[in-house]
């Protein structure tokens, strides 16, 4: 073993590597395929680049601990292979840093919206700095004191001292998620939360005590082997169940690739469960239409809603018709609902209301400042401002080119089928439907289906029905 450890890699080593690549490739297809599979549209903002700042420090991690522990046997000859560089700024801040960074803004993003009702003050690539400010101090003291030896060890101290960061971290994450256990969330971000801290708290402390260990005991070879494989492994399924027990997009969540059926959630208020919400069905009734009736109270009639939604997407000005409907859905969500009201309230600020939102829509700065400020999420007039600004427009610029395009003439024929339709079935009655076959003769099975059970009369008028 001591052999094997000085002149070239063990086996140990090669089995600990091949865990941590599989570790990766199964991050990888985790965090792609539900979005492959279920055409989920790529989320914006921190959504999106929290969770590929993880997948990013998961890489990282990894790669430093097998340049750092001498997995790879290799000399030193270049800068790029030095042990501060490996074991100090990339296995810290850029590895472990960023890891628990990323999860500790997640939670407070929890704590701040479903507790505080307003959003988090800070934004992420300010707070994520922030977060990161302490890794970045250590890792440039250490750079400074250059306390490491040829073969990137510690003393006791400095080790000691290094782990106390993702043990404090891993606190903080356990302190704000205490402080949230009572909310009842739809899509268990709370349950995917204590996940994640038991499978932290469990890895960080398997991870401290083999670190420890392997910096403090340097002259005893099997010890050495041993601890670099505990290692690398436990920081591979660290990375793979840590980014795993996500809850950052609720939409995404639902889609779990472990549930076999197949889903057909395309809005966040499919995936709430509102009422009349996502594709119009062929029994929804059809209200009369009047160009001279206010906007608003047409566009409670779902048809003309959707008729009007893709004129609309035709002009490339529909963000304004989808954000009434989805606040129309909103309103349909009790008041004594908050944690549901959320949901949607924060899903239409992300996609509709914050700055480069992919649907922004045009109110005034005023109106948006007041919704992204707001103190309470949950109030049920927080968008009343912006759909009465988006009206106004949409009564300017929409409304009179829509009366005389093609899409209000093709609504109206549709409108006109439907009401004939409907007549002609309160003529013939519920029970009877429509025969697919014009033969009249006793060898017709509809016909027969439809000829009268009563006897035949012996009249006039009885010969005629029968």
């Amino acid at each position: 073993m001591a052999g094997c450890d000085v002149i070239r890699g063990c086996p140990s080593d090669y089995v600990a590597l091949s865990v941590a690549i599989l570790s990766f490739i199964l991050l990888l297809l985790r965090s792609t395929l539900p979005f492959l599979i279920y055409k989920v549209p790529r989320p914006k903002g921190s959504s999106f680049w929290l969770p590929a700042i993880q997948i990013m420090a998961s890489f990282n991690v990894l790669l430093s601990l097998v340049m750092s522990l001498n997995v790879v046997r290799f000399h030193r000859r270049h800068w790029w292979q030095s042990c501060y560089l490996w074991a100090v700024w990339v296995n810290g801040p850029l590895g472990f840093g960023l890891l628990l960074s990323c999860r500790l803004i997640q939670a407070a993003h929890l704590y701040s919206v479903f507790i505080k009702r307003r959003l988090f003050p800070i934004r992420s690539y300010i707070s994520l700095p922030l977060t990161l400010l302490p890794w970045v101090a250590w890792a440039g003291f250490l750079h400074i004191k250059q306390p490491l030896n040829n073969r990137c060890h510690t003393g006791t101290q400095w080790a000691v001292l290094y782990t106390c960061f993702p043990v404090l971290y891993t606190v903080a994450l356990v302190y704000i998620t205490t402080a949230i256990h009572h909310t009842e969330f739809k899509f268990h971000e709370l349950k995917d939360l204590w996940r994640g801290i038991l499978v932290t708290v469990f890895s960080i402390g398997v991870w401290v005590v083999s670190y420890i260990l392997h910096e403090t005991h340097e002259e005893i070879m099997w010890l050495q082997v041993t601890t670099r494989c505990v290692l690398l492994v436990v920081a591979g399924f660290l990375v793979v169940a840590f980014f795993s027990i996500s809850f950052s997009q609720p939409l995404v969540s639902d889609m779990s690739l472990h549930k076999r059926r197949s889903f057909n959630l395309k809005t966040m208020g499919e995936a709430l469960g509102i009422p009349d919400s996502g594709i119009l069905s062929q029994d929804d009734p059809t209200l009369d239409v009047v160009p001279n009736e206010p906007l608003d109270k047409l566009l409670l009639n779902k048809r003309f809603c959707l008729s009007f939604m893709e004129f609309a997407d035709s002009c490339l000005a529909g963000e304004s018709v989808h954000f009434y409907n989805e606040v129309q859905q909103l309103e349909k969500i009790p008041i004594n609902d908050p944690v549901k009201r959320i949901y949607m309230v924060r899903h239409i600020i992300e996609k509709y209301i914050s700055t480069g939102a992919p649907m922004e829509v045009n109110i005034s700065h005023k109106t948006r400042q007041e919704i992204l400020t707001t103190l309470d999420l949950a109030h049920p007039d927080l968008f009343r401002n912006a759909v009465n600004e988006l009206l106004q427009l949409m009564n300017m610029n929409l409304a009179k080119d829509y009366w005389s395009s093609i899409f209000f003439l093709k609504f109206k024929e549709e409108a006109a089928m439907r009401s004939v339709d409907h007549e002609l079935e309160q003529v013939n009655g519920w029970t009877v439907s429509p025969r697919p076959s014009s033969v009249r003769c006793p060898d017709d099975p509809f016909y027969q289906d439809h000829v009268p059970r009563d006897p035949p009369s012996h009249d006039g008028h009885g010969s005629y029905l029968q």
